[in-house]
């Protein structure tokens, strides 16, 4: 069953725990019970069928980009398009499968028109950067075009889905 089978099954109080938990999944069951209105035994219940339901993929960490630069070294981050010469749906399966296993590319979208695909990579520098794109893109023959931009600075990041209704 996809998240779209259970569309019917969300009300107003599923739609606010999954928007308090797009903004702090660290809130204890108490207290998202308790900003939703309903008991912990309910807000736990109904926390559970979403996590069933597929509505939540996982829980993660984000860390502060700024004190990892100042602990680890500065870091570079790239949006990269690339073209495929053949871009029938073996081929792009094929190739989103060999970049999605990379450890370096942090996210990864097959888009249209334009380019095939855009990439999101993070390294540690230009080196590592030129090792990528060698293992990833040059060494693919079905790679036909590779532009990269090197992000210098990143004015916001919310990685959240609009959960209001149109």
């Amino acid at each position: 069953m996809t998240p779209q089978d259970n569309e019917e099954l969300l009300d107003a109080t599923d739609l606010k725990l999954l928007e308090l938990l797009q903004s702090d999944a660290s809130l204890s069951n108490l207290e998202l019970a308790r900003r939703v209105h309903v008991s912990p035994p309910t807000c736990l219940r109904r926390v559970r069928r979403l996590w069933e339901g597929g509505w939540i993929e996982k829980q993660v960490a984000l860390i502060n980009p700024q004190k990892a630069a100042a602990q680890l070294g500065h870091g570079l981050e790239a949006i990269v398009e690339v073209t495929l010469d053949r871009q029938g749906e073996e081929a792009l399966a094929a190739f989103e499968a060999r970049v999605v296993a990379d450890d370096a590319v942090r996210q990864c979208y097959r888009v249209s028109p334009g380019p095939d695909f855009v990439l999101i990579v993070g390294v540690p520098d230009m080196p590592a950067y030129l090792a990528l794109q060698q293992r990833l893109l040059t060494s693919d023959a079905n790679v036909r075009n590779v532009k990269a931009f090197f992000s210098v600075k990143r004015g916001k990041f919310a990685p959240r889905v609009d959960l209001r209704r149109p």
